[in-house]
């Protein structure tokens, strides 16, 4: 790459989520000058830190799988050990609820597809026909013989695929909810038959759950800023970028205090700032029309810390029959007592104030665990647009890296990955955009 860094082609990036991250430390590590411009005081996007007492959480719980391989390349970029940042598990869902039996379905330690089949006899609240449509439907999945002409709801997908409406109510809809942050009855089947098919692969390790060991602003921000300014870059705080100016075969960055030109830029800010930034030059008309009607659903997260004492018996587990939905137990964080309860998509609980969310999920966990004490402490973290609405035909609406004029670049998640709205996503869409650059600039 030395004939890329002997061009002294510059590259502002603006955004510092995981999308511009990831772009920034890809351009860093070829040797180009790369300057990330970032609003807040701190890197990381919606997955940044947040206080809570004297401890540091996440803005919103996380979940990776052994799929993420361009997030766990992005470690190795960065000179990280996976196992220092997550402890892997095999695939393991259990779901519980006060009203009645709960469901279990555990993968085990064997090779693909032994793991699957071994989870499916396995699994606990499902009669054997379900077993059998399930597994049936999964081998389907693995071996790629599903094609859909025409994208539609990922209800309409699974009971095409003959899967029971209970085993919709039980299986599906709840990891539909968490991987697409929307219902499956709206939810794109093509969207979730790719999250399937890159879960279910015939590699056993990219089904496996990792859960962080520490916070995600330590994960992998902390490390890129070192990394991208140890790399000829340079990362400015507080400064929120509000015009882009487009002259010939250059862009000038504005900011209240300053302005930056650069030959290239990713715009790797949210879907609405995009848009703000964009809507001034006519010529993206089309891309800030189609971002317009990109909808953006809510996921709130309950966070509440009991005694050091109280625990999950796994590190996750599902809740059925209530408003929470799923909850971690942060001990593997080193922040034992503290539960972070997941609530994905819109709903009733969106009119609750803090204070009553709060009792109301308490109520939920001293239903299933009566011996708990009462919370010590909690703090609701409310994302109004943490995601697009992954609705039918959504990918339709999705802009491409490569923008209608050539040096401006698109990251985020909400681009078109063909991935949904994970830190995954994030990281691919900044990494194509670094790599489309390189390859203009060998040009």
């Amino acid at each position: 790459m030395s004939g890329v860094a002997g061009k002294r082609c510059s590259v502002s990036v603006i955004g510092g989520g995981w999308a511009g991250l990831s772009a920034a430390v890809y351009l860093a590590r070829s040797g180009v000058p790369v300057t990330l411009i970032e609003a807040a005081r701190q890197l990381g996007g919606r997955a940044r830190c947040v206080p809570f007492g004297d401890q540091r959480i996440d803005n919103g719980q996380h979940l990776m799988i052994g799929a993420y391989h361009n997030l766990l390349d992005l470690l190795q970029v960065l000179g990280l050990r996976e196992e220092a940042l997550f402890q892997r598990h095999p695939l393991g869902l259990r779901f519980r609820s006060p009203e009645g039996p709960g469901f279990r379905l555990e993968a085990r330690d064997l090779p693909a597809p032994l793991h699957l089949l071994a989870a499916l006899f396995g699994a606990r609240g499902l009669s054997w026909l379900e077993r059998f449509r399930l597994s049936r439907f999964l081998y389907r999945v693995q071996r790629g013989h599903i094609e859909l002409d025409r994208d539609i709801s990922a209800q309409a997908f699974l009971i095409s695929e003959k899967q029971s409406p209970r085993l919709i109510r039980l299986l599906w809809d709840p990891l539909c909810l968490a991987s697409l942050n929307t219902r499956v009855k709206e939810a794109s089947a093509r969207l979730f038959h790719t999250v399937l098919d890159h879960a279910f692969t015939d590699r056993a390790e990219d089904s496996e759950l990792l859960f962080p060991r520490t916070d995600l602003g330590t994960a992998i921000p902390a490390p890129a800023f070192q990394y991208i300014e140890a790399n000829q870059g340079k990362v400015i705080l507080s400064k929120r970028v509000h015009h882009i100016d487009i002259e010939a075969n250059r862009f000038v960055v504005e900011w209240r205090e300053g302005k930056l030109a650069s030959d290239q830029v990713v715009l790797a800010t949210s879907p609405v700032m995009t848009r703000r930034l964009l809507a001034p030059h006519p010529v993206f008309a089309p891309t800030t029309q189609r971002l317009a009607r990109l909808r953006q659903s809510p996921i709130c997260t309950v966070y509440l810390q009991y005694p050091p004492e109280v625990g999950l018996e796994t590190p996750m587990l599902g809740l059925m029959d209530g408003t929470g939905q799923w909850v971690f137990d942060r001990a593997l964080c080193g922040q034992p007592g503290l539960m972070a309860v997941v609530i994905s998509g819109p709903g009733e609980h969106l009119q609750l104030d803090n204070a009553a969310l709060s009792e109301r999920i308490a109520g939920e966990l001293a239903a299933l665990y009566p011996n708990w004490p009462a919370p010590r402490a909690t703090r609701v973290i409310r994302e109004k647009r943490a995601t697009f609405h992954a609705g039918v035909d959504v990918d339709q609406l999705r802009p491409d890296q490569r923008s209608a004029v050539p040096g401006l670049w698109l990251a985020g998640d909400y681009t078109a990955t063909g991935l949904p709205a994970t830190l995954e996503g994030a990281v691919l869409s900044g990494r194509r955009c670094a790599e489309q650059i390189l390859e203009e600039f060998e040009q």
